[in-house]
């Protein structure tokens, strides 16, 4: 089998390029603005709905539903038209959605079915942002860019994840948890206006081409068969959905576990959950030069299996002091995964064909991301049988031993992941 590899090489800096940094810029911006969401959506559950843990979980799994029930058709959508005008479209909807929850609290008509429903809108157009976002993104770069670029985008993700709650937890503090959520709704306004500035054409979709359009449901057959018979992506996604799986119960469980177990006041648990976001920043800042020095083979796998250990420390975190082991197991999984997850994006958007990267990287969302309703309902079924300690517990140390998907799979035999795709054989017709 010969390869080439990518990983290793040293792209053109991006900090002169216009537009990838208005995609990146505008991408900062709504990153931020949905980080303030996520902290400030449980609390208008918890604080002024009075919800129980079980709605709160039903809550986590109807925001993130749709990446189960639609990434497939997306992807295959997505490959059909101009990803650009597509994504403008989506941060428009969401704003809609997101906008519609400060402005029914306060006419003091919010119910917990519209918090329902606006999270499933809003889920449902971000998961077509989130499939056309990747399979755009080497429109705007070069393949020797795209480890950078990828890079610039996690380490902005987690940077998000710092600035978002401690924003948030200002607002929640200051205007209450509906009225913080205007700053998300602006934010996709912000968002849409960079991607609207991008001067870079984009190709014409194949499926635009003159000539008899495929069915949906081949292009979708052909998006899952290549992701199946690649050993690196498919291993990759088995991964990363079975991490998010734990994830997020961690996530729908963590702000009732620090309010109410640990009686935390709901203004210092944005600033704990930025704390433990430190570790993505570090994460993608560091993820190029640990995957030179190391070999972004070896460093997906031992990232995954060990330095994710520390996420144990979330539940054993107590009432004083002791709160900060719950950020300490958050700064642990958010760097393994941000570095593991940038060398595998990469991969993924550097050996796939440009027809089908939409159809694979929706096909990849479908698994990575399609158990996270499935994890948000356990969640909250678990948290309301065994109580919200015992099953971070459990989500802590199924989170930890996701890892062995990347442990056992041809990455542990390699140095560097390469950059062409391993040779596979033909799909039977």
């Amino acid at each position: 089998m010969t390869v080439t590899t990518i990983i290793s090489s040293r792209p053109e800096t991006l900090w002169r390029h216009r537009d990838f940094l208005l995609l990146w810029g505008g991408q900062t911006i709504s990153e931020i603005g949905s980080q303030v969401t996520v902290l400030a959506v449980p609390l208008v559950a918890v604080l002024v709905l009075k919800a129980t843990t079980l709605q709160i979980g039903l809550l986590t799994a109807a925001e993130v539903s749709a990446y189960l029930l639609v990434s497939l058709p997306a992807g295959a959508l997505v490959d059909r038209v101009a990803k650009r005008r597509l994504m403008m479209w989506c941060d428009a909807a969401r704003l809609v959605a997101i906008g519609s929850i400060p402005a029914a609290a306060a006419l003091g008509a919010l119910t917990l079915g519209q918090l329902y429903a606006a999270a499933v809108v809003t889920g449902l157009f971000s998961v077509f942002f989130s499939v056309a976002y990747p399979s755009y993104l080497p429109t705007l770069l070069t393949r020797d860019q795209l480890v950078d670029g990828n890079g610039k985008l996690g380490t902005t993700q987690s940077f998000a994840q710092i600035a978002g709650p401690g924003l948030g937890a200002a607002l929640v503090g200051a205007f209450g948890p509906a009225a913080a959520m205007v700053v998300d709704a602006a934010s996709y306004a912000v968002s849409a206006g960079g991607l609207w500035a991008i001067r870079t054409p984009e190709p014409r979709p194949a499926a635009q081409v003159p000539g008899e359009r495929p069915r949906l449901r081949t292009q979708i057959r052909e998006g899952l068969a290549y992701l199946v018979r690649d050993p690196i992506l498919i291993k990759g996604v088995a991964w990363s959905g079975s991490a998010n799986f734990f994830v997020v119960m961690v996530e729908a469980l963590g702000p009732v576990f620090l309010v109410r177990t640990l009686h935390l006041r709901p203004g210092y648990v944005g600033l704990l959950l930025a704390l433990g976001a430190v570790g993505g920043v570090a994460g993608g800042l560091s993820a190029g030069a640990l995957s030179r020095r190391i070999g972004s083979a070896r460093i997906s796998w031992l990232s995954m299996t060990v330095f994710s250990l520390p996420g144990l420390l979330i539940p054993a975190a107590r009432p004083g002091g002791w709160v900060l082991l719950f950020a300490a197991g958050w700064v642990s999984w958010t760097f393994s995964s941000t570095v593991c997850g940038i060398a595998l994006l990469s991969y993924r958007q550097a050996t796939t064909p440009p027809e089908l990267l939409g159809r694979v990287n929706a096909a990849a969302r479908w698994i990575n991301w399609g158990t996270l309703p499935l994890g948000g309902l356990a969640g909250g079924v678990l948290g309301s049988a065994l109580g919200v300690r015992t099953t971070l517990w459990i989500a802590t140390i199924g989170g930890c031993s996701a890892g062995l998907w990347l442990l056992f799979s041809p990455l542990r035999g390699l140095r560097d992941i390469p950059g062409t795709a391993p040779a596979a054989q033909p799909s039977a017709p």
